[in-house]
């Protein structure tokens, strides 16, 4: 599935209509849409009384559509937020609203208006569409609060909840807080940036006329990650596999107090399908990782007093990458210290294979960036926001309000692929495109879950996939894993050992 921003989506429109087809019928088939949905939603939960709020734009448009086609069985109110329909469009659809539906202008019958929102059981949001981009009007931002405010009723957002600006999710003032989204032809990047996503509720995407040979000719901003997977299902192994040809992984992660981040990964590594795993790990942790790692070959290594990998050991460690590995795993409960930091970016630099640098991998990299760039590999970067804000010198707000640009800026300057971890992770490769990851939910939201997508990226990497395919297949999965452990445990009580356990069952 397309991520489009409005100016394209707007594009897609002006083709439609020089091919020959009538505007007039998308916004038939987009009210039809709403419609189908809500009238779903109406059964299942025998509510009564729907509202529909429409501005003066085609979105509002949508709305009276809406209106018109739920009026066949139920009781409907359409409330004028702000204005009487501006465009044709929204003066046709206006028009021929059914006498039987109830129509109030809100800048007149305030009051009135307000008592129905109350009492609705049902709201359905059709003030702004995807062109929107300043602040609501005065009318509009307190139809919006009013509606927020009656938790009882169900709301559904035609295209975008009101007030949120489309192409960067950002939100001036207060927005709809919709329930259920339906967004038209594609998705847009309000419906998968922060912090719009927690806005938009359950999102689905409703065809409504626009051909497909229009549409894939279309510039995206994103692709989801399902798409890929579709195109590009994950292999088979040949039955005459064995453990030297699914590929040999390097982990150098885990220190004092942190062995759990070594056993994580490493098991994480192992069920996504890598023949050996070569764990590295400081000797003073080598007892504790072993009796939960057991199918892995150790190096124990010398470790310095503060009980991270000690400086000495990157003569092995080189010998390890150069003659032993074919993918390298850095990071994992690795811990920080200048001579860590030296320590990375030397195995960085020197490393002629894949490196997937994770948590204080990345941190440990953060003061020479350039290291980067030095690697002869591809090197695959898991920052959460708080890792991102240290690499680009900035803060986690900022990494936040402006997740696309910052993850896809860095990797394009720096030729790397970031998978930047949040809601919806994003996937920026160093060519530019960007895929964004619907799978996943916040119990994933524990410590420990990141060591388990950088140990299944690295695994894929060693098993020699390319580095777009493994980062869209470890984000993917990764996600899919926590979706079933909610599913079985809920995401509350699910824990990242119990996503590892799943990947016995995504993974087949």
């Amino acid at each position: 599935m397309i991520v489009v921003e409005s100016g394209e989506m707007h594009n897609i429109e002006r083709v439609y209509v020089r091919s020959g087809l009538p505007l007039a019928s998308l916004m038939e088939q987009a009210g039809a849409a709403v419609a189908d949905l809500a009238t779903k939603i109406i059964i299942q939960n025998k509510l009564k009384k729907v509202t529909v709020i429409c501005g003066k734009g085609n979105n509002g448009g949508d709305g009276f559509a809406t209106a018109r086609f739920l009026s066949l069985m139920s009781e409907v109110t359409v409330i004028v937020a702000n204005e009487y329909p501006t465009t044709d469009l929204g003066k046709l659809n206006f028009e021929i609203i059914p006498d039987k539906v109830d129509i109030l202008y809100f800048p007149e019958k305030q009051e009135e208006c307000i008592s129905v929102i109350n009492d609705s059981d049902m709201l359905i949001d059709a003030i702004y569409g995807i062109s929107f981009r300043d602040m609501p009007d005065p009318f509009s931002a307190h139809i919006i609060n009013c509606c927020n405010k009656n938790t009882k009723a169900v709301k559904i957002a035609i295209d975008t909840p009101s007030g949120i600006i489309c192409n960067t999710g950002e939100i001036p003032d207060e927005c709809f807080h919709a329930d259920y989204t339906v967004s038209f032809t594609a998705l847009k990047p309000l419906h998968v940036l922060y912090p719009s996503t927690d806005y938009c509720g359950k999102v689905s995407v409703a065809r409504i006329g626009i051909p497909q040979t229009i549409i894939d000719t279309c510039n995206y901003v994103m692709k989801t990650t399902d798409e890929f997977i579709q195109t590009h299902p994950l292999r088979e192994k040949k039955k005459t596999a064995h453990k030297g040809t699914n590929g040999t992984l390097l982990s150098v992660c885990g220190s004092y107090g942190m062995s759990g981040a070594a056993v994580l990964s490493g098991m994480a590594a192992l069920r996504s399908g890598v023949g050996i795993l070569r764990s590295a790990v400081p000797n003073g942790i080598y007892p504790i990782v072993a009796s939960k790692l057991t199918e892995s070959v150790f190096i124990p290594l010398e470790q310095s007093d503060d009980g991270l990998i000690s400086i000495n050991a990157f003569d092995t460690l080189q010998y390890e990458i150069l003659e032993k590995a074919n993918a390298l795993l850095i990071g994992c409960g690795l811990g920080t210290s200048n001579n860590m930091a030296e320590l990375v970016s030397a195995m960085i630099s020197t490393s002629n294979k894949p490196v997937v640098l994770d948590a204080d991998g990345i941190n440990s990299v953060s003061i020479n960036k350039d290291v980067l760039r030095q690697c002869s590999a591809p090197v695959i970067l898991t920052p959460h926001p708080g890792e991102m804000a240290g690499l680009t010198g900035t803060d986690v707000a900022d990494i936040q309000r402006n997740r696309y640009n910052i993850a896809r800026d860095f990797a394009c300057e720096y030729g790397v692929t970031v998978i930047l971890k949040g809601a919806n992770t994003l996937i920026a490769l160093p060519d530019g495109n960007v895929y964004v990851n619907l799978t996943g939910n916040n119990g994933m939201a524990k410590g420990g879950s990141g060591d388990i997508l950088a140990g299944m990226v690295a695994s894929f990497l060693a098993q020699g996939v390319s580095y777009d395919e493994a980062a869209i297949y470890g984000v993917y999965y990764h996600g899919l894993a926590g979706d079933k452990c909610a599913e079985k445990y809920s995401s509350r009580t699910m824990l990242p050992s119990d996503m590892i356990e799943e990947l016995k069952y995504v993974l087949k």
